[in-house]
C-alpha cells in the first residue's frame, strides 16, 4: 500500500511582536480560542493563513519595503500585518509613508470603525487600508523564521515568522473570537509557566521563544534575525530513550536545546 500523500501546506505569516520592558526583553502572546481547528487553547504569537486579499493590487502603493520584493513576498506581508491587527488590535502603519507608526488616539478611531467589518473578512482590510489613507510598515518586518509543518500532520502550514517592534503608543485588544487573551511576557517566563503546566504552547512558539530569549532586548534580537541565515525549517519525527516520539529540528537550524519537560509537552 502506497503511503499517504502529504497534506499541502497552507501559506502563513506570523509576527513576533517584541519590547523593552522592566526587566528585559517582552513578546506579545495570544490565546488562541479553545473551539477553533488549530493551536486550540494555546498562547501563540499573532498570525494567520494568506487570505486572496491580501494580493489585491490596490495595496501595493500602499505598503513600505516592497523593494526587491516579489508578490508572494508582499501578500506575506500583509497577511502579517492585518493577522496582528485582527487578533491584538496592533496596528503597524502609518498615516504618511515617512511618519511614526499610528498613535494611540488615531488607532482607536480605526479600531472603532472597522473591528466588526474586518472580523466577517473579505476585503475589509483592504478597505479599510484604503479608505483611511494608511500606509502599511511592511519595511518594520523582519524575517525571523521560516518553518513549515511535517508531511506526517494531517494539518500543515508553511509559515514565515517576521520579528517587529511593537507600536510605542499603541495598546494591544485580543479580538475575543481566535484570540481570547493577549499578554506581555519575557521568553524566558513563558517557557518555565509552560514547563509547570501553567500554559499551553506549541512546538514553534516553544522553540522561537527559546530563540527570542537569548537577546537582552529589542534592538538585538531584530539584529540577531538580520544576521541569522534564512533557512526552510521542517521537522522530523524522533524518538527518545524513554520511547517517546518527539518533533526534532534539523542541526543546520541552530536552536537552543529544550529541556526534557518542555518536549514532554509536546512528545506523542
Amino acid at each position: 500500500m502506497p503511503p499517504p500523500i502529504p497534506a499541502v501546506p497552507a501559506v502563513a505569516a506570523t509576527v513576533v511582536l517584541v519590547r523593552d520592558g522592566d526587566q528585559g526583553l517582552e513578546v506579545l502572546l495570544v490565546v488562541r480560542h479553545h473551539e477553533i481547528d488549530f493551536a486550540r487553547g494555546a498562547a501563540v504569537f499573532p498570525g494567520g493563513k494568506v487570505a486572496p486579499a491580501d494580493r489585491d493590487p490596490r495595496l501595493v502603493p500602499r505598503i513600505a519595503g516592497l523593494a526587491g520584493l516579489d508578490a508572494e513576498q508582499a501578500a506575506l506581508r500583509v497577511a502579517a500585518i492585518r493577522e496582528t491587527f485582527e487578533e491584538s488590535g496592533l496596528l503597524l502603519a502609518r498615516e504618511e509613508p515617512a511618519r511614526g507608526l499610528l498613535g494611540g488616539e488615531r488607532l482607536d478611531a480605526v479600531h472603532g470603525r472597522w473591528k466588526e467589518a474586518i472580523a466577517g473578512g473579505g476585503l475589509a482590510f483592504v478597505d479599510m487600508v484604503c479608505e483611511e489613507a494608511l500606509y502599511l510598515a511592511g519595511d518594520v518586518l523582519q524575517p525571523f523564521a521560516h518553518w513549515v509543518t511535517p508531511e506526517h500532520s494531517p494539518k500543515r502550514f508553511d509559515t514565515h515568522f517576521f520579528i517587529a517592534a511593537a507600536p510605542i503608543e499603541q495598546l494591544a485588544r485580543h479580538d475575543g473570537y481566535e484570540a481570547v487573551d493577549s499578554f506581555w511576557i519575557r521568553p524566558l517566563d513563558v517557557l518555565q509557566e509552560c514547563e509547570q503546566r501553567r500554559r499551553t504552547l506549541i512546538f514553534p512558539t516553544l522553540s522561537n521563544l527559546a530563540l527570542l530569549a537569548q537577546s537582552a532586548d529589542v534592538a538585538s534580537a531584530i539584529d540577531a534575525a538580520r544576521r541569522r541565515p534564512a533557512l526552510r525549517i521542517q521537522p522530523t519525527l524522533g524518538q527518545r530513550a524513554d520511547g517517546k516520539r518527539i518533533p526534532v529540528l534539523p542541526l543546520e537550524a541552530a536552536y537552543p536545546a529544550l529541556s526534557d519537560t518542555l518536549m514532554d509537552q509536546v512528545a506523542r
